[in-house]
């Protein structure tokens, strides 16, 4: 068990809240486990030292002190569309570099937990994107589904997209970030009743975000049973 690819159905949608709260529950059944964040945009300077937000919640969440240049290989100031940082920086993003640091903190952990930039098919560069990338990693994917108007069909493209680059959707989650949303339930019955993999958490509505409480709604049993099952399909 090598770990796992978190994506979600946009940006904005939870993807760091749940990547951090499953980094607490895997350390909950005994699991010593690293979060990743290859490449993110957006960053505030705390002394000295430019921060994601993003990158500093998997930090905290992880039972396993990495280095950051593992963690985060690609870090940009601007809050903005990881290729278009990068290419306002002259860098360009290599995915060989990203699965090298995958596999350095595989030795150093059970489980690592890797968040994709934004949505499934956000480009990394002129003719590269996450879809790429999480091909390249080769890991089981969990989507992250931002609970709001208009999530069934961006559910449903996304779990087509993971399909079609042959990667193994193992999970989704529904993160509840209108807490207003008119027709919940209906809409997480119908996104039950056409995604053909197990719902793994349902998160509430959350404010301020807070991983160690969101852990707890990730069933300690159904994380087992998905690590388990993952185990006999390799």
């Amino acid at each position: 068990m090598s770990g796992f690819f978190i994506t979600g159905t946009d940006t904005g949608v939870g993807k760091t809240l749940f990547s951090a709260a499953l980094l607490h529950a895997l350390r909950g059944i005994g699991a010593r486990a690293v979060g990743m964040k290859p490449v993110a945009a957006g960053a505030d300077n705390v002394d000295g030292v430019w921060v994601n937000e993003d990158v500093a919640l998997l930090r905290a969440a992880s039972g396993v002190d990495a280095p950051a240049e593992l963690v985060n290989p690609y870090l940009f100031r601007e809050p903005i569309a990881p290729h278009i940082a990068a290419e306002h920086k002259g860098v360009v993003i290599e995915i060989p570099r990203i699965a090298a640091a995958r596999d350095a903190l595989a030795d150093l952990a059970d489980v690592v937990v890797v968040e994709g930039a934004g949505g499934f098919r956000v480009p990394l560069g002129p003719t590269r994107d996450t879809a790429d990338l999480a091909v390249r990693l080769g890991m089981p994917v969990i989507l992250v589904v931002g609970m709001r108007l208009g999530c069934i069909n961006h559910a449903l493209l996304s779990a087509e997209a993971i399909a079609a680059r042959g990667l193994p959707l193992v999970a989704w989650v529904a993160n509840r970030i209108d807490a207003d949303m008119a027709a919940y339930a209906e809409n997480l019955d119908a996104l039950r009743a056409r995604l053909t993999v197990p719902l793994l958490a349902e998160l509430p509505n959350m404010a301020p975000v807070d991983p160690a409480r969101a852990a707890r709604f990730i069933p300690p049993l159904k994380l087992t049973e998905l690590i388990g099952n993952i185990g006999k399909s390799e």
